[in-house]
């Protein structure tokens, strides 16, 4: 890592400098393997045409895995990251239009989509929304970029965002949002009929809240049930203490297992259709059905 700096209160932005880097398109992310072996997921948010460097930031979460808070206390300059990537689930189409809706770090994967937006010559504007202006990253290169394209709502000073704009947007504009759950909530419902928007979310989908499930372990000769509010990374952990995983969010890969038998209800960020085809994430992705029969 060769430089370290703060762009908005609980926010580090890092640059990371290798050589022979994979080019990259705006809305890809890299995994960042830390030192503790987390593996973590954060958009590149830098200039695709640097190919000496990425650039990625990240909020302190307080109450979250542990991920975020090694960041922010443990990577110094000069301290050396495994990555891996980039991928990218998040792609900005070719389009003469184009809304956007962010919140909060979720800027980042939409930072370059601005940049290539505007470089394109494309019409476009963006609602930002944070918890105040302090908290919000690359604030002011966004609004010196987009003059009165951009609307900036601080809840300290206006409350939540209003998005009735989405219902007025001319036939063929392209629309991304990536922010918090009830942010992309709010764009999801307020999206006239016929028209769809582009996500990204922090977190994968949640895997509670559906039917319990059996899952085969077809090698050990044993069979798990699933809880409805369970994953089934933690059923199967159960049988099988010591399977590997890591960031229980879909994104990493670490998890992937053969599936020999079942219907799968993916729900992860990472596997392509052919990857699924077969094999799933057991950390976030489910059971369509009644049974899974694992390679296990």
């Amino acid at each position: 890592m060769t430089r370290r700096s703060t762009p908005a209160e609980g926010v580090v932005e890092l640059r990371l400098e290798g050589a022979g880097l994979p080019a990259w398109q705006p809305g890809a992310h890299i995994d960042l393997v830390l030192p503790s072996g987390l593996v973590r997921q954060y958009s590149l948010c830098g200039d695709p045409g640097d190919p000496a460097s990425y650039t990625v930031a990240t909020r302190l979460v307080e109450d979250g895995n542990g991920g975020s808070r090694e960041v922010h206390e443990q990577l110094r300059e000069g301290v050396e990251i495994e990555i891996r990537g980039p991928r990218n689930r998040f792609p900005l189409v070719g389009s003469p239009a184009y809304a956007f809706v962010a919140g909060g770090i979720g800027i980042t994967p939409v930072l370059p989509m601005l940049r290539a937006a505007e470089a394109a010559g494309a019409d476009w504007q963006l609602v930002y929304c944070g918890r105040s202006r302090a908290t919000m990253p690359y604030l002011e290169e966004i609004e010196r970029l987009g003059g009165d394209r951009v609307t900036v709502v601080a809840e300290d000073e206006s409350g939540f965002p209003g998005l009735d704009f989405l219902a007025r947007l001319p036939a063929g504009t392209v629309i991304y949002c990536c922010g918090p759950d009830g942010l992309m909530d709010a764009v999801a419902a307020g999206m006239p009929e016929g028209r769809t928007a582009r996500f990204e979310r922090f977190t994968a989908a949640a895997t509670t809240g559906g039917t319990a499930f059996e899952v085969e372990l077809r090698r050990s000769g044993r069979t798990v049930t699933v809880a409805a509010d369970q994953s089934l990374l933690a059923a199967v952990r159960e049988e099988v203490p010591g399977l590997m995983y890591s960031c229980r969010q879909g994104f990493c890969g670490t998890c992937q297992q053969r599936v020999l038998e079942g219907e799968i209800d993916h729900r992860d960020e990472l596997l392509t259709d052919e990857e699924r085809d077969g094999s799933m994430l057991i950390c976030v992705s489910s059971c369509a059905g009644e049974k899974l029969v694992l390679d296990l």
